[in-house]
């Protein structure tokens, strides 16, 4: 394929018609649309693969304090005996008992400054790591139970399926939109592309009588949807990078287990940059096909 047509204007004049005006909008909306899917798409997987690595054969135990919380002689009396149980078991492999700074932390967004009262009746937390993900636990809770009344297991692996589960369903949302933003391009293009040419039928009858193949007409519609592609999806993935930047800032230090920081890699940047690329060569090669078809049915 010849690329001259890339830098010429042609016979056929394209860049008069109004779809050279308001083709490149059409086209910097779609590619906004799916940028900002293809982002999400890519930052739940992210999200979904720390919320894997980070509790994925593990368990939180709720120790909960004395009759008088400021006991800290029995407080640490029952940790013991709850972190010997623990150890004693052979699906843990390692037991990390939070400090009450840290447990702090953990409830001072819900509770604020009063998290941190010696005061509070809050349970002491003990970070469990498991052997591997599907270790069976057998009678540990009641155990646990035994050792301390009233000591719970909280199993990360029930909720974290959900988690996995919503996170797939928003990818395959993503993907959904890209999808239907991709066949609307096209279809566009195709709408586009046969306006141009009922309205230079003229011209091309014109070329023909002159010798011109169809190739070289399509050629002249190719280049100006190239041309016209390239402009909107730019302009598209300005956008949507803008609005990821934007949207991070805005959630700048509301990192939690649920929401961890989301951070977009160097190949997700190009794969946003590459967008495009794509778009110019998606609209190319449509205007090229539509154009071939329809001056094949002509007599």
């Amino acid at each position: 394929m010849r690329l001259g047509f890339l830098f010429s204007r042609g016979e056929v004049p394209l860049a008069r018609d109004a779809s050279a005006r308001f083709l490149p909008w059409l086209i910097a909306f779609m590619v906004y649309l799916a940028g900002l899917a293809l982002l999400a798409a890519v930052a739940m997987d992210a999200v979904a693969a720390r919320w894997q690595g980070d509790l994925v054969g593990r368990l939180t135990v709720q120790v909960p304090p004395p009759g008088d919380p400021r006991d800290s002689e029995a407080r640490q009396e029952r940790l013991d005996r709850v972190v010997q149980a623990l150890l004693a078991t052979p699906a843990v492999s390692e037991v990390e008992v939070l400090s009450r700074a840290q447990t702090a932390a953990l409830l001072e967004p819900w509770l604020g400054e009063a998290a941190a009262a010696p005061e509070l009746p809050a349970p002491d937390l003990v970070a469990v790591t498991l052997r591997s993900s599907g270790a069976d636990l057998g009678d540990l809770p009641q155990r646990l139970a035994e050792v301390v009344p009233g000591t719970g297991v909280d199993d990360h692996q029930r909720w974290l399926a959900r988690l996995f589960s919503l996170a797939g369903s928003i990818e395959a949302l993503a993907f959904l939109v890209v999808a239907l933003v991709s066949v609307a391009a096209v279809a566009t293009v195709i709408f586009v592309t046969r306006t141009g040419l009922a309205i230079h039928r003229q011209v091309i009858e014109l070329l023909h009588v002159m010798g011109a193949r169809d190739l070289y007409v399509a050629e002249q519609f190719q280049g100006h949807a190239l041309r016209l592609g390239l402009a909107g999806g730019v302009g598209g993935a300005v956008a949507a990078a803008l609005t990821a930047v934007g949207v991070r800032w805005l959630l700048r230090g509301e990192q939690s287990v649920l929401l961890p920081g989301i951070e977009l890699g160097v190949w997700q940047w190009l794969l946003l940059a590459v967008l495009p690329l794509t778009t110019g060569l998606v609209a190319m090669l449509t205007a090229r096909w539509t154009v071939l078809r329809t001056l094949a049915k002509l007599p």
